[in-house]
């Protein structure tokens, strides 16, 4: 498994895109006093030495040895050593409904982000427990197995967009099914799904999965996200979205069916709003589930791969500075013979 010990530098990536944005707008210019100059092909002859690629290759290469600089401060580690430690938890697979309605802003900043923001601080109170995530909309499918690397956890998590699934609704059935058959085969370990969604347009047979998933000795949590008043749902673009016949869409939180559905699964109905009452609440719920011995599979020991990133970059400058800005004279000239010769 590979990791950064300092994962912080990697945002100092964002300076690839602002230079390749500087050179663009450097061409751009440069372009237009060659042209006020004179006819391009006239003054290409008259410059038979300059390269029109090369420099451009150059430039990739800087950018690339760059970026490669940045990674290894970052500090990449590989996974060496595996040890099998044992835990006392719990097993939760958390469902996030991943719908276009998850993005209204009626719960800041939004809410699908409060959701996100929501399992990034359950994720942080855990020690000992596993987590597994499941996304759905029309569909759902397994973004992340039942795990204990917490790491892991976050970076999947970062991913998530309803771009993920194009088929839109709000299967809430299927995705309590798929979350079921996730666990693992362990026994006497305290097992708990948590269905973060809005309920609206969602397909039937929700309560009868909830009722399957209970009966496994699973307890169903539903975290209903949303105001039940309804908001517009942004398009990114600074619109909203709109029907066929162009009135303003407007979800709202099906609050009473969250309800019924915590209530088939045995488990509890959080409303979640701008508050942070919901996280101490649940806790509170997951607390009281039984903990089992738990084997996990984990790293214990990394190894430093930053000597193979910085071979790479010096043999990348050395390439760079190898290559002339000019066209090679030695293969200019073998040009101008063969021309002679032709003659």
């Amino acid at each position: 498994m590979l990791r950064f010990e300092d994962p912080i530098f990697l945002w100092l990536l964002w300076i690839i895109p602002v230079l390749i944005l500087v050179r663009f707008i450097g061409w751009r210019k440069r372009r237009a006093k060659l042209r006020r100059l004179g006819d391009p092909e006239l003054l290409k002859q008259l410059m038979p030495d300059i390269s029109k690629y090369r420099p451009t290759v150059k430039f990739v290469l800087m950018l690339a040895a760059l970026a490669l600089l940045i990674v290894m401060v970052a500090r990449p580690q590989m996974g060496s050593k595996v040890s099998h430690d044992k835990r006392n938890g719990i097993e939760i697979m958390i469902c996030l409904d991943i719908s276009n309605s998850m993005l209204a802003e009626d719960v800041a900043p939004s809410r699908l982000d409060k959701s996100k923001m929501l399992i990034e601080n359950l994720v942080d109170n855990f020690s000992n427990d596993k987590i597994g995530l499941i996304v759905f909309a029309g569909d759902a499918f397994v973004q992340l197995p039942i795990t204990s690397d917490y790491v892991s956890a976050k970076m999947f998590l970062q991913n998530i967009s309803p771009s993920l699934i194009q088929t839109q609704g709000t299967n809430i059935a299927q995705a309590i099914s798929l979350a079921s058959k996730s666990f693992t085969q362990q026994e006497n370990i305290g097992r708990a799904i948590i269905v973060i969604t809005d309920g609206e347009n969602h397909e039937v047979g929700a309560q009868d999965a909830a009722q399957m998933a209970n009966k496994k000795g699973i307890n169903v949590f539903i975290l209903g996200i949303g105001n039940a008043k309804g908001a517009p749902i942004p398009m990114g673009d600074g619109s909203y979205l709109t029907d066929n016949a162009g009135n303003t869409v407007m979800t709202a939180l099906n609050e009473q069916m969250c309800r019924e559905l915590a209530q088939a699964g045995k488990g509890q109905y959080i409303h979640v709003d701008n508050t942070s009452d919901v996280e101490k609440a649940l806790n509170d719920d997951l607390a009281k589930l039984q903990k089992g011995d738990m084997t996990s599979v984990i790293y214990s020991a990394y190894d430093e791969q930053f000597q193979a990133v910085g071979i790479l970059i010096i043999l990348l400058l050395l390439v760079e500075v190898c290559m002339m800005e000019v066209k090679n004279p030695m293969l200019r000239n073998i040009k101008f013979f063969k021309k002679d010769l032709k003659k």
